[in-house]
């Protein structure tokens, strides 16, 4: 791909949704102060794919550039990569291929300190992100499976990047998601929840260990003060008994009487606190939320693999109970590495704005695509042309 193919594109705009194709950190850098009510992203994991943005810049448009070092030796040199035939240098934005795990974190927490930035104060930033393993020098060993196929063209890539190096033993856990939600609070983001995301596991050759069946959600704030709407998210009790009243005394023992009547009567269910004033005698037990129980911070959701190209896109379930939760109606939703928009649909269904970053032309089209088709049924539903 060329420099003038790679060029920054003109915003995306349809009704309530904008698209912008490029960097992360320089299209934060040009939107406006808290800008955004809400983040919900997933940002490319490290060291797991290639995809396909790096590209020449300057030197001769027709050079074949096949005397120029490797990517990984020019990395081990500490030194850019460039055609020693036409001067090109090459140059390639995107996260998740960097050369040490160090340098992803701190790539990643300069992106979300310009997140913070426009945010609202009273915003919410919700991350999704995996885990994986050291490796030795021989490529990335015992990696979770995220995506289940990659084509001749991915391949070549995978075997060509350079191994990653951790500073561990080969086959440790790393811990990414972790390392990332520290380091974010290490620069002034208030972490709120570490969410599991439980889902259905990916079949992984892996004989001494288990498979992994869960990602990290990690919701981050900007301070003590934000906007948190639980009654959205709550799941409705089923076959919750009506709350009881025992018509007990406030003091001393029951009478005979009651005494008799309680012991020939089925025996009293109690939800909510085992203690405190819900369980005083002659007071009624209503610590049940009418409108349904906290969620907790772990969510089963199976995920739903897309037809298109974007393997990694995460169930739209996901970013539907982040945004109910963590923004208000009405607002901007922002997702700083896009992909495939499956946050916009989210965003749309439940009456937000939506904002994307993709760095991927090809992503960037299929979003368009499906936000498009959303758009063009919602009209339709509506009764408008």
């Amino acid at each position: 791909m060329t420099s003038a193919q790679h060029a920054a594109r003109s915003p995306w705009t349809r009704g309530p949704v904008t698209l912008h194709t490029g960097d992360a950190l320089r299209i934060l850098t040009t939107m406006p102060d808290a800008s955004v009510d809400c983040i919900v992203t997933s940002p490319p994991y490290w060291g797991l794919r290639d995809y396909g943005t790096g590209h020449w810049t300057g030197g001769q448009t027709d050079c074949a550039h096949d005397g120029a070092p490797s990517l990984a030796a020019a990395r081990r040199a500490d030194q850019q990569r460039r055609c020693p035939t036409c001067d090109a240098v090459w140059g390639d934005q995107q996260h998740g291929l960097e050369t040490t795990l160090a340098e992803y974190l701190h790539r990643l927490v300069t992106v979300f300190g310009e997140a913070k930035r426009v945010l609202h104060p009273t915003g919410t930033l919700w991350l999704n992100l995996g885990d994986c393993y050291a490796t030795g020098e021989t490529g990335r060993a015992d990696a979770p499976r995220r995506y289940p196929q990659l084509n001749e063209h991915q391949t070549a890539r995978r075997d060509r990047r350079l191994p990653q190096r951790s500073g561990l033993v080969s086959k440790n856990l790393l811990g990414v998601p972790w390392r990332t939600a520290l380091a974010l609070q290490a620069d002034g983001w208030m972490l709120r929840n570490a969410i599991v995301w439980a889902k259905n596991a990916m079949p992984e050759s892996v004989r001494d260990r288990l498979s992994t069946s869960y990602e990290m959600i990690f919701l981050l704030v900007r301070g003590p003060r934000y906007f948190f709407d639980l009654d959205a998210i709550r799941i409705p009790a089923k076959g919750t008994p009506a709350p009881r009243r025992r018509n007990t005394p406030r003091s001393g023992a029951p009478s005979g009487e009651c005494r008799a009547k309680y012991a020939s009567a089925e025996p009293a269910v109690f939800v909510g606190k085992p203690h405190g004033a819900a369980m005083l005698p002659g007071h009624r037990h209503d610590t049940v939320h009418p409108k349904g129980k906290n969620p907790g911070s772990i969510w089963p959701m199976s995920t739903r693999p897309l037809k298109e190209a974007h393997f990694a896109a995460f169930p739209v379930d996901l970013p539907l109970r982040c945004i109910a939760a963590g923004s208000r109606p009405g607002g901007t939703v922002l997702d700083v590495f896009s992909g495939a928009a499956t946050t916009g649909l989210a965003a749309l269904q439940l009456g937000r704005r939506y904002v994307g970053i993709e760095l991927n032309p090809e992503y960037d089209r299929l979003a368009r695509s499906r936000l498009a088709a959303y758009l063009h049924g919602a009209e339709a539903d509506d009764g408008r042309p």
